[in-house]
């Protein structure tokens, strides 16, 4: 179900984020196809899907990091083609679990690369006074209250993503994009980060943020809204109460999925174990 998008090739009032009939080709393969997709201040969107579904591919196109093949992204009311990047993604927080950080830098000078976009401490740069403060107060905001000192190299992985959370709030960006955040956690250090994102959206009423995700587990209880994708079309897309129910998710993934929606989080399971069971 998608709205008609506007004719003009102008971004729509209040929108921080919109794509208008993306098609995305590589290699000769269809990875997405007729996709339109807005999000709004405030908004906090989900795009889960199968293996292969274009998530991360969507996510790309929202970061300013590619170019569709055809149709229209626009990003912080300006059109990816027609404006430079580099400037643009320093508008952007993207939250990579895969950082490829690999010297002990600490929890504090990680952070404050956020300010110069860059995985290592720029030679010769040096933060004010008021950007260490900035830096410290999102410490505390992400719960690394104590760890400021402590070297990359020394975290779990729970430490490093909200590092990387805090890294991505230091240029105040309009939008947050998080790539799977909860890649290799364990179920408490999940809890913690996704705590943590609930925490960082009320402290910021107006971010907009686009999470990617396979599982429904690891959606924070703030999700407002929600994509399903499959082979590179939206099967479903809006409030995330009214999208993912068990009706959809199933035909989203073409299996049996039971949904529960309990204390503003969700639970899947498989529908099919359920069914044999009361046959049984």
């Amino acid at each position: 179900m998608h709205a008609d998008p506007p004719t003009a090739s102008a971004a729509s009032p209040d929108t921080v984020l919109e794509l208008r009939g993306v098609r995305f080709v590589r290699n000769g393969r269809v990875i997405l196809d007729d996709i339109d997709f807005v999000v709004r201040p405030g908004e906090h969107w989900a795009l889960i899907g199968p293996n292969g579904a274009g998530k991360s591919t969507i996510l790309s196109l929202c970061g300013a990091l590619q170019h569709p093949t055809a149709g229209e992204v626009f990003v912080l009311g300006h059109r990816i083609g027609r404006v430079e990047l580099q400037a643009l993604r320093r508008s952007i927080g993207h939250v990579n679990p895969r950082h490829p950080l690999s010297s002990p830098l600490t929890i504090r000078d990680v952070v404050l690369t956020g300010l110069t976009g860059t995985v290592e401490l720029v030679p010769r740069w040096a933060p004010t006074r008021a950007e260490l403060d900035r830096a410290d107060d999102y410490v505390h905001l992400l719960g690394l209250d104590g760890k400021a000192d402590e070297p990359w190299t020394t975290l779990s992985q729970g430490e490093r993503g909200r590092t990387l959370i805090a890294r991505a709030l230091m240029t105040d960006p309009e939008l947050l994009l998080l790539d799977e955040p909860s890649t290799g956690l364990d179920v408490a250090a999940r809890e913690q980060l996704l705590e943590t994102v609930d925490r960082v959206r009320v402290a910021h009423p107006s971010l907009a943020s686009v999470l990617v995700t396979h599982h429904l587990e690891e959606l924070p209880s703030s999700t407002t809204h929600a994509v399903l994708l499959a082979a590179g079309r939206v099967t479903e897309i809006g409030r995330a109460t009214e999208v993912l129910t068990t009706e959809h998710v199933t035909a989203c993934f073409d299996h049996p999925i039971e949904i529960e929606h309990r204390h503003g989080r969700w639970h899947a399971r498989s529908a099919a174990h359920r069914t044999a069971g009361d046959q049984a």
